[in-house]
């Protein structure tokens, strides 16, 4: 049996799991795939893929040009970038596994942080043999707004309420008692982006989500407000962001997401001001790997034994 592992960017999914108990070929890629040509090369002859929750898409185009492809397991229990229907066609097991929920809201916070308080702008000034250069903004007494108020939105609300913050969530569907019961309180859209200090993005993309922070919302945001989106790309329109930005229409932005990932070295963003950029790092975590490959394993075992587990298809 010959087990492909895709997006291992840190070459590291070798050690958090036990994979020779597989009595396996078992290939590691770090590297991104490039497109379909390239996966379909990568993966001839191999039976059983391990991709890393939504790095690489496996269109129903690309899965007709993998016969050999019997099992095919995603971290995570949701992953938009398989096409489940062409899977099952074509008698293709998928499985999934558990994660943690505490990952990307704690870089939310990192990013908040770093954002209000120029962290990294402030650390290259002491290497480079300089001192304090910004004056940091606050988040005690201020407004903290989540857009979203699942289980991760949730988590970022109640840290909110913890630094002392007023918390109020928008979402389109938001139950006003549930924004209560987790400390917020439940405004329309409009209010959420005129009065918020802190704009933290926590929805699940669709066709009706795509965009929902476009430049009219962007354009009610106050001066001195930040964005943070640890979400999805897609929710947010990343030119009408980096005009507002170039504009010093708000005073910064926190971007985990991409449109395109890996950032290309030339994308304009990479050099627009007051923002700070991390490389989709939000379930990047020792605890949430040692979850994502040991299960990945336990996976691959049960199907081989014909008694597959966390299936999807």
């Amino acid at each position: 049996m010959r087990i492909v592992v895709l997006d291992d960017y840190q070459n590291v999914a070798s050690g958090y799991a036990d994979w020779q108990a597989l009595g396996a070929e078992v290939q590691f890629v770090s590297r991104p795939i490039r497109d379909t040509v390239d996966l379909v090369s990568t993966l001839a002859s191999a039976e059983v893929v391990v991709a890393m929750r939504e790095r690489t898409r496996f269109s129903a185009d690309c899965l007709r040009q993998l016969p050999d492809l019997r099992l095919l397991v995603t971290t995570g229990r949701v992953n938009a970038s398989i096409d489940l229907d062409a899977a099952r066609a074509q008698g293709i097991t998928v499985c999934g596994t558990e994660s943690t929920t505490s990952a990307t809201p704690e870089l939310t916070w990192g990013l908040i942080l770093s954002v209000l308080r120029s962290i990294p702008t402030e650390d290259s000034a002491v290497r480079s043999g300089g001192w304090q250069s910004t004056v940091g903004g606050d988040l005690f007494g201020h407004r903290l707004g989540v857009i979203g108020l699942g289980r991760l939105g949730t988590q970022v609300a109640r840290v909110g309420a913890a630094f002392g913050m007023d918390v109020v969530a928008w979402s389109q569907n938001l139950d006003v008692a549930r924004a209560a019961d987790v400390g917020a309180h439940a405004v329309s859209k409009e209010e959420l982006f005129a009065t918020s200090d802190v704009l933290s993005v926590h929805y699940k993309l669709s066709e009706r989500s795509r965009g929902l922070v476009a430049a009219r919302e962007l354009a009610l945001m106050k001066p001195t407000s930040v964005l943070i989106n640890t979400s999805r790309a897609g929710l947010v329109d990343t030119d009408a962001l980096m005009a507002a930005l170039h504009g010093g229409r708000i005073r910064g932005a926190g971007i985990d997401v991409y449109d395109s990932e890996p950032l290309s070295a030339d994308h304009p963003l990479r050099s627009t001001p007051r923002t700070v950029l991390t490389p989709h790092l939000g379930y990047v975590t020792e605890d949430t790997y040692r979850i994502f490959f040991t299960q990945a394993v336990d996976d691959i075992a049960a199907w081989a034994a014909g008694e597959p587990i966390r299936q999807l298809t």
